[in-house]
């Protein structure tokens, strides 16, 4: 069975950003494991990170964590993945004392990649992972950037599918990737049987829905119509990167009918083994 290993920042990032992939490859026979790395319940919290479970309407008294990781476990059966928590503290919890600090880059003092890079060692050894999909970065969340630094610290980057951090890219989709993430190629993976799945699994994170899209019936419209715009009329997911030459073989597991375009140019023909990759325009 190949294992595909997926990293999410939070507890929603992956199932929002390319939960359809993960439902196609779960339904085409491969193990996916969904690992997030700031998963930690932090007793008590104050100033800021007490504010981001406050604007959710949670009271001061409720473990917001522990809530999240188990709407991540519905989240996952929906989708047929393994979740996986890390443990580590979340930025509000590591020093950033608002929303604007969190987009304004990585603290000197903030270190959470090394032992985050130490939990993904740990894991890749037991996973022993065919593909790794991680976030581009979009949007450039603190947290977002520590987690491909401790990916790019146990050399996973140089075999991974790269997707677009959605709802960053839903909000801008053009926006760049964070420093040091490549830019192409890039691949569609259609997604139109599976995408009642990710909207279920994203249904899942109830405390999130209504601060990050307006409710759960504006997320079910807002990403099938992102997904019919990242495919050009055909519900898809985008990621830069290619296959890993050791998966050509398999690559028409899950590829056969990805299609991408270049500037004026025809549309792609099969992704299967012995295809080439497209590049397209961001």
């Amino acid at each position: 069975m190949p294992t595909a290993l997926f990293l999410s920042p939070h507890l929603d990032d992956v199932a929002f950003s390319c939960g359809g992939t993960v439902a196609r490859l779960a339904a085409a026979g491969w193990r996916c494991v969904l690992a997030t790395a700031f998963t930690r319940s932090v007793p008590h919290p104050t100033g800021f990170a007490l504010a981001c479970q406050a604007d959710k309407g949670l009271p001061a008294d409720v473990d917001y964590l522990a809530l999240r990781r188990a709407e991540d476990a519905g989240a996952c059966r929906a989708l047929g993945a393994e979740p996986v928590w890390l443990d580590l503290p979340e930025a509000p919890h590591r020093g950033y004392g608002s929303a604007a600090e969190l987009f304004a880059g990585v603290k000197d003092a903030d270190d959470v990649w090394r032992p985050l890079a130490d939990r993904l060692h740990a894991l890749h050894r037991e996973a022993a992972p065919d593909l790794v999909f991680t976030p581009q970065g979009l949007g450039n969340h603190v947290d977002h950037v520590q987690l491909i630094r401790a990916a790019d610290a146990v050399r996973l980057l140089g075999a991974a599918c790269w997707y677009r951090d959605t709802p960053y890219a839903i909000r801008d989709p053009a926006a760049d990737p964070a420093a040091g993430v490549p830019t192409g190629p890039e691949f569609a993976v259609p997604v139109g049987a599976h995408l009642a799945a990710k909207l279920e699994a994203c249904a899942a994170y109830r405390t999130q829905l209504g601060f990050q899209f307006g409710g759960e019936s504006a997320m079910r419209d807002r990403l099938s119509a992102f997904a019919l715009a990242e495919g050009g009329g055909e519900s898809a997911e985008r990621f830069v990167g290619r296959i890993p030459p050791t998966l050509a073989g398999r690559r028409a597991v899950w590829l056969e009918d990805a299609t991408v375009t270049r500037t004026g140019g025809p549309r792609a023909g099969s992704g299967g083994a012995g295809g080439s990759l497209h590049d397209r325009p961001r």
